[in-house]
């Protein structure tokens, strides 16, 4: 079974970090990794840097500058970690845009994806018509789950069309906004939680953006499965240096 899957069936919350591979430095990837892991984080999303992130705030947009300063490309990514499932068992998840996936090769991408061990993509960019029509096969050739991003404004009839095309879990952006804008949540966002979760949809939801202290993490997961931590996580090795993930989880949970 995906490894995603079977921890979507583990009876807690999840707490997913994410951070930029090749920052700080190009080769920060697998010890931020194994640090996470040992950490107690239940899954991660590694982020494949781009020049034009247009989900992202200014923190994941510098940290991917930056990596793509220090070198960072995909095959840089994949040889790095052509050697993680020795030694990491968590779900791992590649997130990115889609135009480095087409440059690498669609099918190319997805296979290495699994020869590495790999167990999700999350393409913010790929639109769910094109991805039933042109490349759901070849992301199931590879058992990788494909995972979709709604946001509030997203209508209950898109949700609905989003959750029978899933196949793991459902990335729920908690506002309109890039990550890293929002700081706590309001009642718009409160109302925006109970909203999905009284869809009593088929997959459970991962809530994003704005999750950055053990409070936001709290409230996210109470109207959802798990909560992801991105542009908070990168701030902090920013200041403290990739060897300090430990200190920062143990603030959340």
């Amino acid at each position: 079974m995906n490894r995603i899957l079977s921890k979507l069936k583990e009876d807690k919350k999840l707490l997913s970090l994410y951070f930029t591979a090749g920052y700080p430095s190009i080769n920060d990837t697998m010890d931020i990794l194994q640090q996470l892991q040992d950490s107690g984080v239940d899954m991660v999303e590694i982020g494949l840097p781009f020049s034009d992130p247009l989900a992202d705030g200014p923190t994941i947009q510098e940290s991917s500058t930056i990596a793509l300063k220090n070198g960072m490309t995909t095959e840089t990514l994949f040889n790095q970690l052509k050697d993680v499932r020795k030694t990491i068992d968590i779900p791992l998840i590649l997130m990115g845009y889609f135009n480095p996936m087409l440059q690498y090769g669609v099918e190319k991408f997805c296979a290495k994806c699994q020869e590495i061990g790999i167990d999700g993509i999350i393409m913010p960019d790929l639109p769910l018509a094109e991805y039933e029509a042109d490349y759901k096969d070849i992301f199931e050739k590879y058992g990788l789950i494909n995972v979709f991003l709604i946001t509030p404004q997203t209508s209950d009839e898109r949700i609905r069309q989003i959750d029978n095309a899933s196949n793991g879990f459902i990335y729920m952006v908690s506002s309109a906004s890039t990550t890293g804008a929002t700081s706590g949540f309001d009642n718009t966002q409160s109302t925006y939680f109970e909203r999905i979760s009284n869809m009593h949809l088929t997959h459970p939801q991962v809530i994003g953006f704005g999750i950055n202290n053990a409070s936001t993490f709290k409230v996210a997961t109470t109207y959802a499965k798990g909560a992801i931590i991105g542009s908070a996580f990168i701030k902090h090795i920013t200041t403290y240096g990739a060897q300090s993930v430990r200190k920062f989880v143990e603030t959340i949970r």
